[in-house]
């Protein structure tokens, strides 16, 4: 993993808007509705092509596919691994049955999205059954990024996620499914450092889930859960080094209230116990932007890089990189030295397919005001203009 040693390095959470021509595709090869294949290549590599293109454009140093070739960060899964089936009975976030003109909001704003409440069920033994779609995105990316980037990731969603996504209707207990979903998915985020690329591993649950999944819990017994979860996800990446896992932490990429949110203050120990080399933090969400103050209290462990979030996700406000530029002082401030902190977004601006809240030309902006910020950063952290 490489680090911002002349000046700050940018990057993104992973997920970016796709076209309506590959949404179709992509939902209707969720639904298991025919489609022609060569049509479904054709479209990827224009995407695939458009959003490095996009990203290079923009400044980024370390880039990826932007989800392009995938419906949802995690609901794809069922796809490749067998033992899912029917529907999920998935909770809604506490702010959504607190507040159910924030529902009426959402569904006249997204009506026709991936599934992600009413995602499949885990009712049989998990078994991940084809690589191949894996490769053949790894490939494809590959071929089409060449040498645009510094380095390249490719994202992967925790055990975690999966299993508050695709709930559990034969193990019995959550240990013996997050159990099973790190064995197989062990496949996947081998195959990803296999590729050479940096694997990050997409874990909202780490955070999201305190007002999901688990908001019956203390904030004691659900940073206990979020140890456990991230026990399983050391599980699934044993054997790749440290450096060449970067772990996303969220607490949910939607416009709300978010006034149920766990203090990052309070989990942030149990974040460290993750074997990875660095850690993506969202810290311009309004309500999580002061909590520079949790890494003086816990400082992030020596082997570890952070990946702030300045951009916001949720808004078409282009950032003035002015705004950048003190995001990203205040993060090396708080780290406390400048190498180990590479500029990034909150979330990803494509989480599911149809459910892009913001318009794609400010997705470009807001990443030219992320490398702006970053060249203002740079030069009154280092003293002087760094070369690009």
């Amino acid at each position: 993993m490489i680090f911002s040693r002349d000046r700050i390095l940018t990057t993104h959470v992973g997920s970016l808007p796709r076209n309506d021509k590959l949404s179709d595709l992509l939902l209707r090869q969720e639904a298991g509705e025919t489609f022609d294949a060569k049509e479904m290549a054709d479209e990827l590599d224009k995407a695939v092509r458009h959003v490095v293109d996009k990203q290079t454009t923009a400044g980024i140093d370390i880039g990826n596919d932007g989800e392009q070739q995938r419906v949802g960060f995690q609901t794809y899964v069922p796809q490749r691994m067998s033992g899912f089936a029917g529907v999920s009975k998935r909770r809604r976030g506490q702010e959504f049955e607190e507040f159910p003109e924030l529902v009426a909001s959402l569904m006249r704003r997204f009506p026709h999205v991936s599934k992600q409440q009413n995602a499949p069920e885990c009712q049989a033994e998990l078994k991940y059954r084809d690589i191949k779609p894996l490769q053949d995105e790894l490939a494809r990316f590959k071929k089409i990024a060449g040498s645009h980037f510094a380095e390249s990731f490719m994202t992967a969603p925790s055990p975690g996620i999966i299993s508050s996504t695709m709930l559990d209707a034969y193990y019995g207990s959550q240990d013996k499914y997050l159990t099973a979903i790190a064995r197989e998915m062990k496949h996947e985020y081998q195959e990803i450092h296999k590729a050479g690329l940096i694997l990050q591993i997409d874990a909202p649950d780490l955070a999201m889930d305190r007002t999901m999944l688990y908001r019956d819990l203390s904030d004691a017994d659900f940073i206990k859960a979020v140890e456990r979860h991230v026990q399983a996800i050391n599980d699934g990446i044993a054997g790749i080094p440290a450096e060449r896992v970067r772990l996303h932490i969220c607490y949910g990429n939607w416009e709300g209230p978010h006034i149920h949110d766990i203090p990052l203050e309070k989990i942030l120990p149990a974040l460290y116990q993750a074997k990875v080399g660095a850690l993506s933090i969202e810290f311009s969400n309004p309500r999580h932007a002061h909590e520079y103050a949790a890494l003086k209290k816990h400082p992030l462990p020596k082997h570890m890089l952070l990946l702030p979030g300045v951009i916001e996700t949720t808004s078409n406000f282009v950032e003035h990189p002015e705004v950048v530029a003190r995001r990203i002082e205040e993060a090396v401030a708080a780290v406390g030295e400048r190498e180990r902190v590479i500029a990034s977004t909150d979330c990803g601006f494509g989480t599911f397919t149809n459910r892009e809240w913001v318009i794609e030309p400010a997705v470009w902006l807001k990443l030219k005001a992320l490398r702006e910020g970053a060249d203002i950063a740079s030069m009154r952290i280092w003293g002087k203009k760094s070369a690009a």
